[in-house]
């Protein structure tokens, strides 16, 4: 989005649903990682957080030109061992530098393309340029359309399955106008295709150094 050089962008951790869990005898202490740019920040440690930890905090991130997504992971803290990865994701910037806000629930994914649950943000641009139009589209209700009338008369019968015209015989052999039957489809089992660019390159999986945070941003719990 062209003329957001320097321009304030504010992200707030709202909180997570549905974390893939870690841990197996206790309940996880997950935290979120930001990075835009140069820019890095992560929440406090939720702990006891589980697979939804709530976070509800506020970070404030200046736009660059072509910089168009936040990238952001999720850890596991542990005290005794290194931080756990829970999942990664990518979160576009389009729709609140259009419109000024967005909500959403953003999906994250495990290194092996797997779905790990979301996290959800809420985004807010002061300075789009089209949200009053953004808000009229949206609350503006949808056009009127008649419904067509409705038809009494049953649907005609298929040629293939009406029976022989006066005159002729009826077939002999049984089930001659039967409709044919057809083998149930295969039912798809449910598959976790890895994302074209899920993971850009060089994308690390372990946990951020300490001291690798600006001052104002939380160390590492």
């Amino acid at each position: 989005m062209a003329g957001v050089q320097g321009q304030i962008l504010e992200v707030t951790v709202v909180g997570c649903k549905k974390l893939k869990d870690t841990e197996w005898l206790s309940r996880q202490d997950p935290y979120v990682c930001l990075e835009y740019g140069a820019s890095k920040f992560r929440t406090q440690t939720c702990v006891d957080g589980g697979r939804t930890p709530m976070f509800q905090e506020k970070f404030t991130f200046s736009l660059m030109e072509g910089h168009t997504e936040i990238n952001i992971a999720v850890w596991n803290k542990n005290t005794l061992s290194n931080d756990g990865f829970i999942g990664y994701g990518r979160v576009h910037l389009y729709k609140v530098l259009s419109q000024g806000y967005d909500d959403t629930l953003w999906p994250i994914q495990t290194k092996t393309g797997r779905n790990a649950g979301g996290v959800q943000l809420i985004m807010y641009y002061p300075n789009a340029r089209n949200k009053a139009s953004a808000y009229n589209q949206q609350s503006a209700p949808p056009p009127y359309v008649a419904s067509p009338p409705y038809n009494m008369q049953p649907p005609a019968a298929p040629a293939a399955f009406l029976p022989p015209p006066a005159g002729y015989p009826a077939p002999s052999y049984p089930g001659a106008y039967a409709p044919p039957m057809y083998p149930p489809a295969p039912y798809p089992y449910a598959t976790y295709p890895l994302l074209p660019g899920a993971f850009p390159p060089g994308t690390p999986y372990y946990p951020p150094p300490a001291g690798s945070y600006p001052p104002g941003t939380y160390p590492p719990y």
